[in-house]
């Protein structure tokens, strides 16, 4: 790699971390550009000459973010059997956990809204789609007389359940849960969920 590729790289690298720490500190809507091409020494034009746009940008973030969860999820559910139930529930705890810890890089990925002519590249959504393991082997474990659709449509299900309850559960407001009972409360409708799902296919 020329110098002239390893000095831009490294900036492309800065640039993103830079945005990622105003994420963290500001939200979504305090991503600005100017700072950043402030605080990585460069013109605010040049910012453009590391990614695409602000999507890119974002989504970069959100990378990192989304190998972050994946790996706190990844020692959840490896601290224990993955053929019980409570490996999900080892699991949507972690979830909670990770967003309350980062909590406006979190939000970020769900807040951030593509333009109606611009789609998700592949390596975001393969970033997204990875995750959904987490929920979809331990349900194949507990469940392996079910099909693949079956099970996603399942793992979806169990991971909207726990997302709506960590989003309203974290938010700043009169529906704000504390962290001890929201944890509790999402084992709790984890359990009630996989019990469900158990009497059904008896």
């Amino acid at each position: 790699m020329s110098k002239t590729l390893e000095r831009r790289e490294k900036l492309r690298f800065d640039l993103i971390q830079a945005a990622e720490r105003m994420i963290a500190e500001r939200g979504l809507a305090g991503l600005k550009t100017r700072d950043l091409a402030r605080e990585i020494g460069c013109a605010n034009g040049a910012v453009y000459n590391l990614v695409a746009d602000v999507n890119e940008l974002i989504l970069r973030v959100g990378s990192r973010t989304l190998h972050r969860l994946d790996e706190a999820l990844s020692a959840a559910e490896s601290a224990g059997d993955p053929s019980r139930p409570e490996t999900l529930v080892r699991t949507a705890i972690a979830y909670c956990d990770f967003a309350a810890a980062n909590l406006e890089l979190w939000r970020a990925l769900f807040e951030h809204r593509m333009a109606a002519n611009k789609v998700l590249p592949d390596w975001s959504v393969n970033d997204q789609l990875q995750l959904f393991r987490h929920i979809y082997h331990p349900l194949a474990q507990l469940f392996p007389e079910r099909g693949r659709e079956e099970l996603g449509i399942t793992a979806r299900s169990l991971f909207s359940a726990v997302h709506g309850m960590v989003a309203l559960g974290l938010e700043q407001k009169l529906v704000a849960v504390p962290l001890p009972a929201l944890r509790k409360e999402i084992a709790g409708l984890v359990r009630a969920m996989i019990d469900g799902l158990v009497a059904r296919g008896a």
